[in-house]
């Protein structure tokens, strides 16, 4: 006993830990994903997927401002295991309800927190809970992510690098075509944000995301030399200054030495590993939207999603009409009678309704009478959503909502949030709550993925954190956006829904495409922007070019304008991550197919047999046979469904395939 005595007091001089190592295995509901959690000198937990370590054992903790460390010299006081199997409904969503079927571990410490893992078929997430009442600061989280062999990775980084000023990365729109390369290759400075994707080899693939991101400062990773990727986070803003877009938003010029304020007990975001062994299943994960905060929205039945006659990528461009276009009634009077014609129901007022510079909410362009816009949308079933800058709706959150809701406003577009930061995941949570109280939708523009938000408050509809189809208004003709749109369906769209804007009308071949702001074109084939209706996922979905240019081409524009924007099922069918998808989604009895392909031609069989018994009619879009050369090329067909349920499917490059299915 004397001897053991001793030995506890010398490890303690040499700061030697004397704490026992546990293990725990915690396995999915099938047995073909498991995690073991070493609680020790660290707290460690794998990936292991069909028998190989996909994940080597990688290490989380947090450090709080007393000196505590959650995670390191641990000492386990109790654990629980739990397996859950019910239905999450999620009308707002990729599908009406989800399966939410996982088994669990929580580990409680010492030091008044605990540990919540959690074990998907395509899965592994944990989480940080803290039982501490009293405030305290987050100073550091480690989150790493070890792999086992030098993989290979598809990446966004941040654009503001700034290799003299670090604190740039922390500005950042969450825009960024997707850098694929080995984890050795990354670079070492630049961060990057979620999600994003490592190939670990044999068909397998791991998109690290997070959830219920709710006032804490969201994930970045950082690459090192040794397969590891380790989270980064914005320190807490100490100062800031009005400036930015349009002096929209709020600039920090000096950070605090912690990464976040705790008030009282909380749960903190889960850290997730989503992994599939084919492609087309990691397009189809509902990991991040199952893992949020059910929704604090008693009454929905006032949250109407649907499609928005847009106006700014189209920059106000209408044709044929009597009156000078621009930021007045007139114009979007003409705007508004488009979406009646269309049964399209919403019209966006964006950026130029309220006068420029003064982040004033209340002051509004003299060309525009609002009220008067309210009144004749109502009057054709069209309702009215404003832009707002990031400051100028933070400012007077309150009296911004009531008073624009009274005058019959259906709801906001916020944009140039452009951080990431604990007080801007706050301002989203609290901008969500606000617009539910006063009954408005909300379209987070300028922001990071949607982290659960859209389960916790389904009154927002929509977010950007895409690197959308606005790009093509000035990128340079070297930006590669069908590429891009390839990458998405299995990296960003994971998180949620996102602002994409399709809808081009004019549509440029491979080598045709230039950058234009006030005729803006797409890249690739008509039939991939109608496509981008099916692939893409948009409750609050734009149509982005002007009326004049739909006017033109009725076809494609009621194709458009019927499909819905949120879905009762959804099928990833095939798919190939940068290189193809093609998904199948339904609304009632109705089902559509979207397809959309790299800059190779492809012909695929799709398998429908899925479908329910009986005939089908058949509706089809398909690439015209010149339409590499002219983008615009397209073939419309009417047709029965054949009887084994099986479309042929040839999309030209940079093209796409779309179609109405529903009985006869």
């Amino acid at each position: 006993m004397r001897k053991a005595v001793l030995l506890l007091l010398w490890c303690s001089v040499l700061g030697i830990s004397v704490y026992a190592q546990k293990s725990f295995v915690l396995k999915s509901p099938a047995g073909n994903l498991h995690t073991t959690i070493v609680a020790g000198e660290r707290l460690t937990y794998d990936v292991v997927c069909d028998g190989r370590q996909i994940m080597a054992p990688s290490a989380i903790s947090m450090t709080l401002d007393n000196g505590t460390v959650w995670g390191n010299d641990v000492r386990i006081q109790k654990n629980r295991r739990k397996s859950v199997d019910e239905t999450v409904f999620s009308p707002f969503y990729r599908t009406a309800q989800m399966r939410d079927h996982y088994n669990e571990l929580v580990l409680f410490f010492k030091d008044h927190y605990r540990v919540e893992f959690r074990a998907y078929n395509d899965g592994i997430a944990y989480r940080f809970v803290s039982d501490v009442k009293s405030p305290f600061k987050v100073i550091s989280e480690q989150s790493d992510f070890n792999f086992p062999f030098d993989a290979v990775a598809s990446v966004p980084y941040v654009r503001n690098w700034n290799e003299k000023d670090p604190d740039a990365q922390f500005f950042n729109s969450f825009e960024n075509e997707y850098t694929t390369a080995s984890l050795s290759e990354l670079h070492k400075q630049r961060l990057m944000f979620l999600p994003l994707v490592v190939d670990v080899g044999e068909g397998v693939k791991m998109c690290i995301t997070e959830t219920h991101l709710e006032n804490y400062p969201g994930l970045y990773l950082s690459a090192s030399q040794d397969n590891r990727l380790s989270a980064v986070f914005a320190p807490y803003p100490k100062q800031m200054k009005q400036g930015g877009h349009n002096q929209l938003q709020m600039v920090v010029t000096e950070r605090e030495n912690y990464i976040a304020k705790v008030e009282k007990a909380r749960a903190f975001p889960w850290r997730i590993a989503i992994v599939s062994t084919s492609d087309k299943d990691l397009a189809a994960s509902n990991l991040s939207y199952l893992l949020a905060a059910p929704s604090r929205v008693e009454d929905t039945s006032w949250i109407k999603p649907g499609k928005v006659a847009w106006e700014w990528w189209n920059d106000w461009n209408l044709e044929g009409v009597d009156f000078k276009t621009g930021i007045n009634n007139e114009t979007y009077k003409a705007y508004i009678d488009f979406a009646a014609s269309k049964g399209i129901e919403y019209v966006i007022l964006d950026e130029g309704w309220a006068v420029n510079l003064k982040a004033d909410l209340m002051q509004i362009v003299k060309d525009i009478d609002l009220r008067e816009l309210v009144d004749y949308a109502k009057e054709r079933n069209v309702g009215i959503i404003l832009w707002a800058g990031y400051y100028a709706f933070n400012r007077d959150m309150e009296n911004i909502c009531r008073h624009y809701s009274e005058m019959g406003i259906k709801g906001f577009k916020v944009d140039f949030m452009d951080r990431d930061d604990q007080i801007i995941t706050d301002f989203n949570y609290r901008a969500a709550a606000m617009c539910a109280k006063y009954k408005l939708v909300l379209d987070l523009h300028g922001t990071s993925k949607p982290a659960g938000l859209n389960r916790t408050y389904p009154n927002v509809l929509n977010f950007e954190g895409v690197n959308g189809l606005e790009q093509l208004k000035w990128a340079s003709a070297s930006h590669d956006q069908v590429k891009y749109d390839v990458m998405i369906p299995f990296i960003r769209q994971v998180a949620g829904p996102m602002d994409y804007t399709q809808g081009a009308m004019h549509n440029a071949a491979k080598g045709h495409y230039y950058p234009c702001y006030s005729e803006p074109m797409s890249q690739g084939t008509r039939c991939r922007q109608l496509a981008l209706y099916v692939v893409l996922e948009s409750p609050l979905n734009m149509l982005c070019d002007a009326p004049t240019n739909y006017m033109r081409e009725p076809e494609s524009t009621d194709f458009i304008a019927q499909i819905p924007t949120v879905w009762d099922e959804t099928r990833a069918l095939e798919g190939k991550m940068g290189e193809y998808i093609v998904t199948a989604r339904r609304k009632g009895d109705v089902w559509y197919v979207g397809g959309i392909t790299d800059w190779n031609i492809r012909e695929l069989t799709i398998d429908l047999s899925f479908l329910p018994e009986g005939e089908y009619q058949l509706e089809q879009f398909c690439d015209g046979v010149n339409a590499h050369r002219k983008g615009t090329d397209y073939r419309r067909q009417l047709g029965e469904l054949a009887s084994d349920r099986k479309i042929q499917i040839k999309m030209y490059p940079g093209g796409g395939y779309a179609a109405k299915i529903q009985k006869k």
